[in-house]
């Protein structure tokens, strides 16, 4: 017969197993979510088991445990609702999704149970996803129609599937290891999710910073002081390199726009439209210092026009973008955007000619180059080690 005392000693063990269950489920209730000082509250939430084993069945049994959750179901509605108030583009809300999933199925903590999470409310919220496996890796994607760079994509029904979490494993040869994929079903509703971003979301003031930049135009030096915030750097950590006609139309958060746009359109207004130019040029060319993204970030990168007045270092493609938004902004002219093997400009088409142009579906566009070089190249003219060498207009604006 056993022991008394080791009955007893069982019975406070599995106490004690059951007391701590619950503290997890309590720290799992009550969540809210701080959202660029916007504060989403997600109710009551069970705190999920610990996701061990990677396979097929495990990732089915988890999709019909959180299916049946009332939990999920009322977070999905707080998040989504939220979106539709604000308006957010589909990759804020993507980063939305991922604060939510901190709090309640921390990365650390288990990261296949984070992803599988992230999985189940962007599916919820009506976008087409999908799962793939390999061993210890969980592979996380989204329907996207619009073209991506340098991220792994796979097609699914004849639809373009765009992975979200790569860059948590940095490198992946998919020749030598094969992924099995994992579907539920999703309605035919399913939207595609889209990368374009339109607006920032309205960043609370108290998280912008002073940076002052400064530069010279003919022999008269500007100095700016500008707002920015740091947890726009955060938002685009791991955004990827999209076509250059969403990547040119970032715009600038409200408080960045009007703590810069405004001084440019007081300095230009009593300069005819070229000298306009000509500013706006010298200072996306002037204002910061020029690195390769290879040595700055140690892959491509292209930077939003307010990544560009964060970092320190930017290259001819951030520049090319910033000095785009400058002349969109203040002088709303057509614009190109001509892109050579390694390198990128931008040509404006002004209300008078100017001197030589470049023709472009009949059109005249004179070069304007915002990447400082060896010479002080003037509005007109290209980089003279370019001038045989045939670009490509990746870009056309037209107001």
């Amino acid at each position: 017969m056993p022991n008394a005392k080791i009955i007893l000693s069982s019975i406070l063990a599995l106490t004690l197993v059951f007391a701590s269950a619950q503290q997890q489920a309590v720290k799992r209730t009550g969540l809210s979510v701080d959202f660029y000082g916007d504060t989403l509250v997600l109710g009551s939430f069970q705190s999920l088991q610990p996701f061990t084993i990677l396979s097929v069945d495990a990732v089915n049994n988890f999709y019909e445990e959180v299916n049946y959750s009332a939990s999920f179901k009322a977070i999905i509605q707080t998040l989504t609702a939220y979106k539709e108030k604000h308006l957010l583009n589909d990759w804020f809300y993507y980063q939305l999704v991922r604060t939510a999933v901190e709090l309640v199925s921390p990365k650390a903590e288990n990261y296949y149970r984070y992803t599988l999470v992230k999985w189940y409310l962007m599916m919820q919220s009506g976008y087409g996803t999908t799962v793939s496996i390999s061993g210890n890796k969980l592979l996380l994607y989204i329907q996207s129609d619009e073209p991506v760079i340098e991220v792994p994509y796979h097609f699914l029904n004849s639809k373009q599937y765009v992975c979200l979490n790569y860059h948590d494993y940095g490198a992946i040869d998919f020749e030598k290891e094969k992924f099995t994929s994992i579907n539920v079903p999703q309605g035919s509703e399913a939207k595609p999710f889209s990368y374009k971003v339109t607006r920032l979301p309205n960043f609370n003031l108290s998280n912008y910073q002073v940076k002052e930049l400064k530069f010279d135009f003919y022999q008269q030096e500007y100095n700016f002081k500008i707002l920015l915030n740091r947890q726009v750097q955060k938002i685009f950590a791991n955004y990827p390199v999209v076509d250059y006609a969403d990547y040119f139309n970032i715009p600038l958060s409200k408080t960045t726009y009007n703590s810069l746009i405004p001084l440019l359109r007081e300095n230009v207004k009593k300069m005819n439209q070229k000298n306009g130019v000509d500013y706006l040029m010298r200072f996306a060319r002037y204002a910061f210092a020029f690195e390769t993204d290879t040595k700055v970030f140690g892959k491509e990168k292209r930077l939003s026009p307010e990544q560009t007045l964060l970092h320190d270092y930017s290259d001819c493609e951030d520049r090319a973008a910033f000095f785009f938004f400058l002349v969109k902004e203040i002088y709303n002219l057509p614009m190109i955007a001509l892109a050579y093997p390694e390198h990128i400009t931008i040509a404006v088409k002004f209300n008078k000619p100017i001197g030589n142009p470049i023709i472009y579906k009949g059109s005249p566009y004179w070069v304007c180059e915002a990447t400082p070089q060896k010479q002080d190249l003037k509005v007109g003219q290209g980089i003279p080690a370019l001038q045989n060498t045939a670009y490509s207009v990746v870009y056309e604006y037209k107001p």
